[in-house]
């Protein structure tokens, strides 16, 4: 029931429009505003709980314009940190114009805040009140500065290896395929021009779907 009820507390991620082309697709929209009471009702000992670095009133609900990889314009979900949410804008305008696909973005308590959950149906997602695996220190998405992008097309690699099935043909890295973060792409430019970086640019285990305000 519990799943339910958040399921239905984020059900409005995809509005969908007609396909589009450049020169048809309609403009783009965004609108960032604190939390909706549902969904931080939602979010409330699921992706966040007490004890988290960042208080409720300190996250913002940024909702963009995107296109899928099918090319119909749909309206995604992020929450992020109010100090990141006009980069983020900015950020995914120069992705719509450019029209870089990206699968679905819905915040992750549609999965239940299991990041393996949200990266097995190729979420985009931003918050989520988490350590970093294997430790007891706060990930960055703890903080609601960091964002994985299509993290299907953009694997976790360690040891050239993914814990994910449909990601295992995105280890190699090129040649650059559709929604894939690729040094000098759109994506990743994008978010440089913020000052964000990109967990491609790491040394040893690269982390393709992660950008971050802070480099971690």
């Amino acid at each position: 029931m519990r799943t339910l009820a958040v399921t239905a507390a984020v059900a409005a991620v995809t509005l969908t429009a007609a396909t589009s082309s450049p020169a048809t697709r309609p403009p783009f929209a965004s609108t960032v505003s604190p939390l909706p009471p549902a969904v931080a009702r939602a979010m409330t000992g699921v992706s966040w709980r007490p004890g988290c670095p960042v208080p409720l009133r300190d996250l913002r609900l940024v909702q963009v314009s995107h296109v899928g990889f099918d090319g119909r314009v749909r309206r995604g979900r992020l929450v992020v940190h109010r100090d990141a949410a006009r980069d983020i804008v900015r950020v995914f305008r120069r992705l719509y114009r450019a029209g870089f696909p990206i699968r679905r973005m819905r915040p992750v308590d549609a999965y239940d805040a299991s990041d393996f959950r949200s990266i097995e149906a190729d979420n985009t997602s931003a918050f989520n009140c988490r350590f970093v695996e294997g430790t007891r220190r706060w990930s960055e998405h703890a903080y609601g500065r960091a964002i994985d992008v299509n993290p299907i097309e953009n694997p976790y690699v360690a040891n050239g290896r993914t814990s994910h099935r449909a990601s295992v043909r995105y280890v190699r890295r090129t040649p650059c395929r559709p929604g894939m973060a690729c040094p000098g792409n759109v994506l990743v430019r994008a978010f440089r021009e913020v000052g964000w970086t990109w967990g491609g640019d790491w040394r040893g285990v690269k982390d393709y779907q992660h950008f971050s305000a802070s480099g971690r």
